[in-house]
């Protein structure tokens, strides 16, 4: 009953997925490729100073970025320090400059990691004008990336990759902006809340008095699923009934979350002029993200035990509104994303289901991935499929028409290494440097062996890959966490897109060469086998060992 219920769940998803793949992703192309300019948009150019008729080289785009992302980490920053002075702070007072450091880097590299309870720690003005205004910015700057990425392969001899300020401008105008309220909308009239209240005490059924929270829930909540971003405005997230209310609002959850990032494909298709190349990429990103949903279901609903098999499956840390198909279909779509958001405690999984999360991040967030960063993401895996077949068959490789060179393959190289190595050194100084590792083991793992080994991966690999979600037995508010996983997510977001900038622009300056016979095709069925074979060969080899130590070692243990 449970496969049937999960079966119908995830058709239902992947249909409304297809539906919307191709008009969304047609969308999307024409929003950054028309030539005009909206008038607000306009008007938002003239204020900054910028024209927005002119095109940037990939040096100076990534200059746009980086300032323009630091911009936000202050203001964010600023914002919580200086909470208790501010209108609807609620009686909180300001962050901790550690916390403060942590979670302004979070909120603006789209991770939306929390190190506390947002319900007790942040008022309405943090959270409005702070955090949810992120949420868009966040978004916008990583569908510009791969966008970016995109016109370098359509690009000829051009020495230039688009303009930063006019593509995130018509990324939160014509594309979050709209979508997030319709989103809003349905959340609504699904039963989220909606409001500034702040704490209201009510009398219970028992006759006794209980302070329920409130505030603007489902306006946050949208662009929290379709940002994929992942914050929540409770500290149980989506498995608070205020936050996401009943069974079709956590498919209706998941549906958001996963839609921008699964049209994407589309829009790349449209904009290199060849359709069937985006078809090739999201089949690739649907096998794999069918294969971890199915995995991670049946891990749960096995799960060894006598309560587990009293229960029908693992239900510790699962709510009964979802059950363990609900639950499963949100915790992998959320950790295949960079959303990051939960509907269930991943640290009560079982070992095989908790290590699937873990593989799904470590995958790079490919399947699909964040918005945006997913595409470039399986952009810069294809490449690397496309390279290894060129070496097989002993000729130059080429994607859409673009040579493989030693400076592509380079850069390729530094993205693919750059977020393992902040994952591993994350881990590893936890443990080995002693005053640290005494302080973890002390106040920080509350499960201690195996699965508190496993708690610390998850949280750099969260933090490193821009998931934001957790293995909540780790006590993660400390000076520690909150500095070395700060510092992971602000390297494992930009400095991705440092070399997916450069890859653009050195795409972008050679000029297309044409079919030949002996070019590799990459939309047909066998190059999706080759590209499934890059992601998964590359990150388990990079990834095993350290998967031996924690939940491969606690599922045979």
């Amino acid at each position: 009953m449970e496969w049937l219920f999960f079966a119908a769940q995830l058709a239902t998803l992947l249909i409304a997925l297809a539906v919307v793949h191709r008009p969304l992703g047609d969308y999307i192309a024409h929003t950054y490729t028309s030539p005009k300019h909206l008038r607000v948009e306009r008007g938002f150019y003239r204020m900054i100073g910028v024209d927005g008729s002119s095109e940037q080289s990939w040096p100076a785009y990534l200059r746009s970025v980086l300032v323009f992302s630091l911009l936000g980490i202050l203001t964010v920053y600023a914002l919580q320090r200086l909470q208790e002075i501010l209108p609807y702070s609620l009686g909180f007072p300001g962050a901790s400059e550690h916390l403060a450091f942590n979670t302004a880097i979070s909120f603006v590299t789209n991770t939306n990691w929390q190190s506390y309870s947002p319900d007790l720690t942040f008022g309405y003005t943090v959270q409005l004008v702070g955090l949810a205004v992120q949420n868009f910015l966040s978004a916008a700057v990583g569908i510009a990336v791969a966008v970016a990425l995109i016109r370098g392969l359509a690009a000829r001899k051009s020495g230039t990759i688009g303009n930063f300020w006019v593509d995130l401008t018509r990324g939160i105008v014509r594309i979050l902006l709209p979508l997030s309220v319709v989103a809003a909308v349905l959340l609504l009239a699904g039963g989220v809340v909606q409001n500034l209240a702040g704490f209201q005490e009510v009398t219970t059924l028992a006759g006794g008095t209980q302070n329920l929270p409130g505030g603007p829930v489902a306006s946050q909540e949208a662009i929290k699923l379709l940002g994929t971003n992942g914050g929540g405005f409770f500290n149980a997230n989506s498995a608070h009934p205020f936050e996401n209310p009943t069974a079709w609002t956590s498919l209706l959850q998941i549906f958001l979350f996963l839609v921008l990032p699964f049209s994407l494909p589309a829009a790349f298709g449209r904009m290199v002029g060849d359709l069937r190349q985006g078809y090739a990429v999201v089949a690739t990103m649907g096998v794999l993200f069918i294969a971890s949903v199915v995995t991670m279901t049946a891990f749960e609903l096995q799960g060894a035990g006598t309560a587990p098999e009293l229960a029908g499956g693992a239900m510790e840390g699962k709510e009964v509104r979802f059950g363990i198909p609900g639950s499963t279909l949100y915790a992998a779509s959320t950790t295949l994303t960079s959303t990051g958001s939960v509907n269930s405690m991943h640290d009560s999984y079982t070992a095989g289901g908790g290590g699937t999360a873990l593989v799904n991040m470590m995958l790079g967030e490919t399947a699909p991935g964040g918005v945006g960063s997913g595409l470039y993401g399986m952009l810069v895996l294809a490449i690397i499929a496309v390279f290894v077949a060129g070496l097989m068959v002993g000729r130059t490789p080429e994607y859409l028409g673009k040579k493989i060179g030693p400076r592509e393959i380079k850069l390729v190289s530094l993205y693919i290494l750059a977020t393992p190595v902040l994952v591993l050194l994350g881990t590893a100084l936890s443990f080995a440097i002693p005053a640290v590792r005494a302080d973890v083991e002390g106040t920080s793992i509350w499960n201690p062996g195996l699965h508190g080994f496993s708690e610390v991966l998850y949280a750099f690999t969260s933090a490193a890959n821009n998931n934001g979600s957790a293995f909540a037995g780790l006590t993660a508010n400390t000076p520690w966490f909150n500095t070395a996983l700060g510092v992971a997510m602000l390297l494992g977001r930009f400095l991705p897109i440092v070399f997916v900038l450069a890859l653009a622009g050195s795409f972008a300056a050679q000029d297309k060469l044409p079919v030949t016979a002996g070019t590799l095709p990459t939309h047909r069925p066998q190059f999706v086998g080759l590209h499934l074979g890059a992601v998964l060969i590359v990150s388990a080899l990079t990834y095993f060992p350290v998967l031996a130590l924690g939940p491969l070692a606690e599922g045979l243990s």
